[in-house]
């Protein structure tokens, strides 16, 4: 029998598998830990130790269950034929339909609480560290930050803009995030320019010891590390 941390991720798992039937009825939400311990025959103090948290960490463990399925599909993928904006575009769909709308809406209310915003905000860096990583991103210190945060809000919008969205196939979500992933490829292409201008050169220096002074330091707890580790 596995122990340790090995045991725990274990069992974290099968409480997840038992509660995804109750969280469309009862959300992520005290009901639903109670019912997922009954049907996996777990003790609700071995629950506790657990998910300390209760059902919240339940919903960070799905979460992160996603962007695990998401990197697994993705290398799995043939991507040598598309260009790069499609590459991250594919990415972020693929990790759209690894999750059900339904659980993820009641994981936006839940981490849209004054007191789970910040987890909540670690979860979608989270992600999209996971998504640039899969892609074989090699960025260092801004820019390591940068794609990250202009990827989280793409993500952001998109899920957002899923949860609502009632066309077949969810096409109309596919058009958006081309579109958001179009305006941000634009961003880029007028920051290229201005780094091959005579005044992004002459700035090069000063940026290049800004970048020194803000290199990546340690990471709050929800948010993964340069190296891809995170709890849970």
């Amino acid at each position: 029998m596995a122990t340790g941390a090995e045991g725990q991720t274990d069992h974290r798992e099968r409480l997840l598998d038992a509660a995804l039937p109750h969280v469309a009825f009862d959300g992520w939400s005290a009901a639903t830990l109670a019912a997922a311990c009954q049907d996996a025959g777990i003790a609700p103090g071995l629950a506790h130790v657990i998910c300390p948290r209760g059902a919240l960490d339940l919903a960070v463990a799905y979460h992160r269950r996603g962007d695990r399925t998401m990197g697994a599909a993705l290398a799995a993928t043939d991507l040598g034929a598309l260009r790069y904006r499609d590459r991250v575009a594919r990415a972020v769909r693929l990790r759209l339909e690894t999750c059900e709308r339904d659980l993820v809406r009641r994981g936006a209310a839940l981490f849209a609480l004054p007191q789970n915003l910040a987890g909540g905000g670690g979860l979608i860096w989270g992600t999209a560290d996971a998504i640039w990583r899969a892609l074989g991103d090699t960025s260092q210190d801004l820019n390591w930050y940068s794609k990250r945060a202009t990827l989280s809000a793409v993500y952001s919008a998109t899920v957002l803009y899923w949860l609502g969205d009632e066309s077949e196939g969810q096409h109309a979500t596919w058009d958006f995030l081309d579109r958001r992933i179009e305006d941000v490829m634009r961003f880029e292409k007028t920051k290229a320019d201005f780094r091959a201008s005579a005044l992004g050169k002459a700035m090069s220096g000063p940026m290049k010891i800004l970048g020194a002074i803000k290199a990546p330091a340690p990471l709050p707890a929800d948010l993964p590390g340069r190296d891809g580790r995170a709890e849970g």
